[in-house]
C-alpha cells in the first residue's frame, strides 16, 4: 500500500494564495474614491456588454475584479442576499457592512475548503448623506476584509495605483475631481481615452431613493477633457 501524500497546510494556503493573486494580477484595476458629491467607482474597461461595476441596492454599489464569471456570480449573490434583507425587515436595514460580512463568509469558506480558490477582489461601497458615513469595504480572494477611508484599490498594480491617488486627493474634491483622479491613477503614463474606463457614482445628494447612476462615454470625455 503506498503511502498517502502529504502537503503542508501552510503550504496548501501559500499556494493557494499565490494562485488566486496571480489570477487578479492579469486583469485590470479598480479604484472608488469618496468625493464631497458621493463615491465615484471607476474601472479600467474597454468592454460596454461587461460590467465590473453594479448596483446591489439603493445605497450600495459592486465592484469587482479577476475573473468576470466568478465575481459575478457573487455580484448576483449579493442582490438577492439584499433584496431578501430588505423584504424581510425593511430597506433601511441592508446596508454594507453585513453584506461584506456575507462575502467575506462565502469566499472564506471557498478559499478554505474548496481545490481552487475564487481569483477575485471586490469592493461594496455604500454612501450617506455626509461624507463621514460613506464605506468602502475591500474583499480578498481569502475573505479578509478591509474598511478603507478616502479610496480604495483593487486589483492589478494596486500600490502605484494608490500612490498615485494619494496625490491626487483633497477633502474636497468633487464629482469631476474624482473621476479624473481615478483615471489618471489607473492610466498612469499610458494613454486611455474616455471609453476605456467603466465609471458609476454613488449619488449623495440625489431626491431619488436609488443613489446608482452610471455615467456614459460622453459624460466621462466631457469631465477629462474639461
Amino acid at each position: 500500500m503506498s503511502t498517502p501524500y502529504y502537503v503542508a497546510p501552510e503550504q496548501v494556503m501559500k499556494d493557494r494564495a499565490d494562485y488566486a493573486r496571480k489570477g487578479i494580477a492579469r486583469g485590470r484595476s479598480l479604484t472608488a474614491i469618496e468625493s464631497t458629491d458621493g463615491i465615484v467607482i471607476c474601472a479600467e474597461n474597454p468592454s460596454s456588454n461587461l460590467r465590473k461595476v453594479s448596483e446591489i441596492y439603493d445605497r450600495i454599489a459592486f465592484g469587482g475584479v479577476g475573473k468576470y464569471n466568478e465575481f459575478d456570480q457573487l455580484r448576483i449573490a449579493g442582490v438577492r442576499h439584499a433584496d431578501l434583507k430588505g423584504y424581510s425587515y425593511s430597506r433601511e436595514d441592508v446596508d454594507a457592512r453585513t453584506l461584506a460580512n456575507a462575502y467575506a463568509q462565502m469566499l472564506g469558506q471557498t478559499f478554505t475548503h474548496e481545490m481552487k480558490p475564487l481569483e477575485v477582489e471586490i469592493l461594496v461601497a455604500e454612501v450617506a448623506d455626509d461624507p463621514s458615513g460613506d464605506q468602502l469595504f475591500h474583499i480578498l480572494y481569502d475573505g479578509s476584509v478591509s474598511d478603507e477611508n478616502r479610496f480604495s484599490v483593487l486589483g492589478g498594480e494596486a500600490e502605484a495605483i494608490a500612490e498615485r491617488l494619494e496625490a491626487a486627493w483633497s477633502a474636497d474634491i468633487d464629482l469631476a475631481g474624482a473621476v479624473k483622479a481615478a483615471a489618471g491613477a489607473l492610466a498612469g503614463e499610458r494613454e486611455l481615452e474616455a471609453n476605456d474606463f467603466e465609471v458609476a457614482v454613488l449619488e449623495r445628494n440625489s431626491d431619488e431613493r436609488r443613489r446608482f447612476r452610471r455615467l456614459d462615454d460622453d459624460e466621462v470625455a466631457s469631465i477629462l477633457s474639461g
